[in-house]
């Protein structure tokens, strides 16, 4: 179990350079998503073949696996299309919604109880976001696409905790990504019809920069986050996930100088958010044992 929280926290630090390469690359939202997809299903088919990784799933199987790929790819556009509208900071703050959503949704879907404790440890961790972040009126757009991401990224935590428990993470990872390529690649045209771009190919940078976000961000993240949910529960991994935003933001003025200051109440707020974590933590491990 101890591993895995060590994995978990892993991961968090992976994501928290996710919001940062959305702001690195040109690409809008919805092409930077699909070749982020693309690119992450290819890398996981040679990691397959090179680790000749056994694959038993049938065709139904496969698409049942695919179709929640999408989940995650919807997700993405509009996590990065809240940083685009806005900044690193508002995307990520916003992303801390997602174990509020997840103690929300899973009761509805699994038809079981509302646990309390979960509620309440959600509300300590909107309390101490609240204080690291005041939410600017003309951010209000960024703001919602942001809420919307964290409702899908919610969805998938918990659709994905399932399959888990039965499907090789890197099984489940590749055919999400294949999932999310053809899902988006259809809706793409669509969407490039409302929002239309000047260039549908990346540059020598943006393409650079996709790699290493597929490799690390995408496949290394994800990989890690399946095998994590094998142990701990959806709404503790998503609940840990609240510290991203401390990452990212700090990565965000490092290299942004985006025009927030660290003061009194950052510290505060993200002593709020790691004692959320640390109480999730701890009721969790209690109860494994």
């Amino acid at each position: 179990m101890k591993k895995s929280y060590l994995l978990l926290h892993f991961a968090v630090i992976l994501a928290g350079f996710t919001g940062i390469f959305g702001k690195l690359i040109s690409l809008n939202e919805a092409l930077l998503t699909w070749y982020r997809v693309l690119y992450s299903a290819v890398i996981l088919f040679l990691i397959l073949k090179l680790f000749k990784i056994t694959n038993r799933t049938t065709l139904k199987e496969k698409f049942d696996i695919a179709k929640i790929g999408l989940l995650i790819t919807i997700h993405w556009v509009f996590f990065y299309a809240s940083i685009k509208y806005s900044n690193i900071s508002i995307g990520v703050i916003c992303y801390c919604l997602t174990s509020f959503f997840t103690a929300i949704f899973k009761p509805l879907i699994e038809k079981s109880k509302f646990r309390i404790t979960e509620l309440l440890l959600s509300a300590l961790t909107l309390f101490g976001i609240s204080l690291i972040f005041h939410f600017d009126s003309s951010y209000q757009l960024a703001i919602a696409l942001g809420v919307v991401s964290s409702a899908f990224a919610a969805l998938y935590t918990i659709y994905n905790e399932r399959l888990v428990k039965v499907y090789n993470s890197m099984i489940i990872n590749y055919y999400q990504m294949i999932g999310g390529t053809i899902g988006l690649g259809i809706l793409l045209p669509v969407y490039l019809y409302f929002f239309p771009v000047e260039s549908l190919i990346p540059n020598l940078k943006d393409t650079f920069y996709l790699i290493l976000l597929s490799l690390f961000c995408t496949v290394g993240l994800y990989v890690s986050f399946a095998e994590v949910l094998k142990k701990i529960p959806a709404f503790t991994v998503n609940l840990s996930f609240n510290l991203e935003p401390i990452y990212a933001i700090v990565l965000a003025f490092m290299f942004f100088d985006e025009s927030k200051q660290v003061n009194t109440s950052f510290y505060i707020g993200l002593f709020f958010v790691m004692i959320s974590v640390i109480l999730q933590s701890v009721i969790s491990l209690r109860k494994s044992k």
